[in-house]
């Protein structure tokens, strides 16, 4: 559960939204052809989850969803 609580908190949405930022530009000026272009679609997900603040792992951990509500289980 301390994974969850690290990705909901302000850290854990900068860290998710760099990443995802970095997948985006790795996939369209590094990476050449299609697998950059579906590279640079994958970091859509991170900085989405960072930027709307939802963890993706919450359900499968146990935790709700939205960031919100697991900063309030505390």
């Amino acid at each position: 559960m301390a994974f969850v609580n690290f990705m909901a908190s302000s850290a854990g949405r900068l860290l998710r939204i760099v990443a995802g930022i970095v997948l985006i530009v790795v996939g369209l000026l590094v990476v050449e052809g299609t697998g950059g272009i579906v590279l640079a679609l994958i970091g859509l997900v991170p900085l989405a989850a960072g930027l709307f603040d939802f963890c993706l792992v919450g359900p499968l951990l146990g935790a709700p969803f939205r960031g919100a509500a697991i900063r309030q289980r505390k």
